[in-house]
């Protein structure tokens, strides 16, 4: 039996404004093992960069809060944790790669020493040191010590990319956070940062969720899928189990979307309509207006989350 890491219980995330209160989280469960990873996958708006933020104790206050639920890692329930706690885990235990590496870093200072502050912040040891180290962890992502002291600006999007992975590494966290750390590069930077990332997670033991819309990318990197839909995970599977037998219609529509090889198709079959406005989310199972399978019910009662096989969860009104 592998050791739980992580436990998300019905968190509940939204953000109160003036215009109406945007529901991006609700009653969210997932679970990951050590030196698991997971793909958590949805479109724009699903509510997967706000689960990160909740996480990491991170959303803005206000409009942003945590209406309930539970965040067990390690045992401990980060929701409870004030902020002089938090700043313990992040960075040290928990560590985050963001979408765009260049509003992550700091522009005015080089780029080892963003590393350093790193390691200095969460282990006792000499600057001197702390400078090796960064120097040490920017070689193992690919960047040689010659180019320790330029600045964020003097580096492309992949190697911003790769010192951003050097921050997030430099003190061996239990889970990664990467949000889509592979948008803002072209394909083939893009296949080079995941490979890195890919051996490093390997090398340090570090489980990790793998924030993306790409399933070409859960397929080469995550041993577990999480679909997302409205701020919910609608599915969870290992990824083989998930890919070969999807279940929930939302899953099922996004495989359909994609292109296959073996089939000679003109045309692609989409899922009709657009994610609900978080502002204003439909009764019921908030896939139900867009889905081909819908009953008169779907608009009636939430599904709740099934076991269909052994560790395969719907949230789903066909499987009760």
């Amino acid at each position: 039996m592998s050791e739980k890491l992580l436990e998300i219980k019905d968190l509940t995330i939204h953000y109160i404004t003036e215009d109406g209160t945007v529901c991006a989280v609700n009653d969210l469960n997932l679970a990951l093992n050590k030196g698991e990873t997971v793909g958590l996958v949805g479109e724009t708006g699903a509510g997967k960069t706000t689960t990160a933020l909740g996480l990491m104790n991170l959303v803005p206050n206000p409009p942003g809060k945590v209406i309930g639920g539970e965040i067990i890692f390690e045992g401990e329930n980060l929701l409870k944790k004030n902020e002089h706690e938090m700043r313990k885990v992040r960075g040290n235990k928990i560590a985050m790669i963001f979408q765009d590496p260049m509003t992550s870093l700091n522009p005015i200072i080089p780029v080892r020493d963003q590393i350093a502050e790193m390691i200095l912040l969460h282990e006792k040891q000499p600057a001197k040191e702390a400078l090796k180290k960064a120097e040490d962890m920017l070689v193992m992502v690919g960047i040689g010590p010659e180019r320790a002291k330029e600045y964020p600006h003097q580096f492309s999007g992949g190697m911003r990319q790769r010192v951003g992975i050097a921050i997030a590494l430099a003190c061996t966290p239990e889970l990664l956070i990467a949000d889509e750390p592979t948008t803002a590069l072209d394909v083939t930077i893009q296949a080079q940062v995941l490979e890195l990332m890919k051996s490093l997670k390997t090398e340090f033991d570090t489980a990790m969720i793998m924030i993306t819309h790409d399933l070409g990318i859960v397929a080469e990197i995550c041993d577990k899928v999480a679909i997302m839909y409205a701020g919910t995970v609608v599915e969870q599977a290992e990824k083989r189990e998930l890919f070969t037998n999807p279940k929930h219609p939302y899953t099922i529509g996004l495989f359909n979307s994609i292109p296959d090889i073996d089939k000679d198709e003109s045309t692609l079959k989409p899922i009709h309509g657009a994610m609900p406005d978080p502002t204003d989310l439909p009764t019921g199972c908030p896939f139900h207006p867009r889905c081909e399978m819908a009953m008169p019910e779907c608009a009636e009662q939430s599904p709740q989350n099934v076991e269909v096989s052994e560790n395969h969860f719907v949230k789903c009104l066909l499987f009760r």
